[in-house]
């Protein structure tokens, strides 16, 4: 499933989600790296 999150205050990413951390944070692959930040939830149309 392809995740979006927030890692700063302008800067986002997006890959495939890996796993839930603790701290509400997720972590995620893009490419070869893994990434955690903030999710950022889905807008309903």
């Amino acid at each position: 499933m392809i995740r979006t999150i927030k890692i700063g205050r302008y800067i986002t990413a997006q890959g495939t989600f890996v796993r839930a951390l603790g701290n509400g944070h997720i972590v995620i692959r893009a490419g070869e790296r893994l990434l955690s930040g903030r999710p950022i939830s889905a807008r309903v149309a």
